[in-house]
């Protein structure tokens, strides 16, 4: 793969040479969008990865594409930045002028960037908005769904506040969305918001996505009367709460019980730390809490645990790569996880989370993976270097290569 040629457009049918993840080097063969075979290393036709180390498939598993990129629309509040309400309400004031159009051109234009990455599976929030057609955005985003079909993983969730009709959520739902969400935190009565999006998850058969516990108070669980409902209930369907900030403000002696309650009751974990780290806290004159929820205990009762960047350069969130590999840093930065276990909440656990297949593990997973420059793991979560061959279904959609010249010379005297 050294070279000035591009590999992008190229269907793989071979990869010889490859580091993978536990340090060996291997051929692996693909078909059919899978990869069929992992073996030792043999030779023989196949493009030469030497030099290169494979990576599972990377994924985002909570977007909010269509407010993505609309920081540059939003007219700045007279304090330096947004904490959750103040990012809703100048949202909100935006949402009147926004066409579908401009949802699609932004969104757009997110998912390339998120592809250029790495990040071919996306799981993408959409307001249900309270100003014009309130499923404009979700429409948006269900056609750029089908315009990037067997290129990108696009899964679209309605997200439902307590404003928002049920005529409306069924309608979103005839229309074809993926994930049934909402944020029943922001509820005047958050157990009741959770059963009417459940309510409507058990008619459809939909899996369920909702924003939970999304402030540093602690006088409440969601997350706790969320996992009551779903054991209760005996849902089926996937069941993925997202964010959880309060579970990680807890003690052990009330965090526990919670935790246990999650395990059981089977649901999935997306933890966000950029935006969190940016939205949360803000209140705090000492002591700021950084926003992300109880990783450890989490993934110590075995709860699956996704990671992602949430918002990208919009009011809730004005930074951002849109790259998993600055989600795997502040995992390891700000929630102490292990490299290893950063990795894996970017790539195979927010499959898991998903409700969606194993990709680039191993012969029958989904040639989804991207090869990065043969580097320690630990270099590699720690931010990655800009190269990288992102390929998806054995097609590569992106390649990036990059050169630096240093002259580090002593300067004359």
């Amino acid at each position: 793969m050294d070279g000035p040629a591009s590999l992008a457009g190229v269907e793989l049918t071979a990869l010889r040479n490859v580091r993978l993840l536990d340090g060996t080097l291997a051929d692996l063969d693909l078909a059919a969008g899978e990869i069929t075979v992992v073996r030792p290393v043999e030779g023989g036709p196949g493009t030469d990865a030497t030099g290169w180390r494979l990576v599972p498939g990377a994924g985002e598993p909570h977007a909010h594409l269509d407010k993505a990129l609309s920081a540059e629309l939003i007219t700045p509040g007279p304090r330096a930045g947004n904490d959750l309400v103040a990012a809703i309400e100048q949202w909100r004031a935006l949402v009147p002028t926004l066409t579908a159009a401009d949802f699609a051109d932004r969104a757009r234009r997110a998912v390339h960037r998120y592809v250029a990455n790495g990040i071919t599976t996306i799981r993408t929030h959409a307001d249900a908005l309270l100003a014009g057609d309130p499923l404009r955005g979700v429409d948006a985003l269900l056609g750029l769904r089908e315009e990037l079909r067997g290129v990108v993983t696009l899964q679209v969730c309605l997200l439902a506040g307590q404003d928002v009709p049920d005529a409306v959520i069924e309608d979103a739902i005839g229309r074809g969305i993926d994930v049934l969400g909402g944020c029943p935190h922001l509820a005047e009565e958050p157990a009741k918001e959770t059963s009417r999006i459940l309510d409507h998850a058990e008619r459809s058969g939909l899996p369920v996505d909702l924003h939970t516990d999304e402030q540093t108070t602690t006088h409440h669980l969601d997350l706790a009367d969320l996992a009551e409902q779903v054991i209760a209930r005996g849902l089926q369907q996937q069941v993925t709460a997202s964010h959880c900030v309060r579970l990680g403000m807890l003690d052990h002696d009330r965090r526990r019980p919670v935790v246990d309650l999650v395990a059981k009751a089977g649901i999935g974990i997306v933890t966000l730390p950029i935006t969190n780290l940016y939205l949360q806290g803000r209140d705090a004159d000492g002591a700021v809490p950084r926003g992300l929820t109880a990783l450890r205990a989490l993934l110590d009762a075995g709860v699956p645990v996704a990671a992602g960047a949430d918002n990208l350069r919009d009011p809730f969130n004005p930074v951002g790569r849109a790259d998993p590999f600055e989600t795997t840093s502040l995992l390891v930065a700000a929630g102490h996880l292990r490299p290893a276990e950063a990795l894996a909440a970017v790539t195979t656990t927010t499959r898991t989370v998903l409700g969606l297949p194993a990709a680039g593990t191993g012969p029958g997973s989904r040639a989804d993976f991207l090869l990065v420059p043969d580097v320690p793991l630990d270099e590699v979560v720690a931010g990655a270097r800009t190269a990288r061959v992102v390929v998806h279904g054995g097609r590569v959609l992106a390649d990036t290569r990059v050169s630096t010249v240093l002259d580090l010379d002593p300067m004359p005297r």
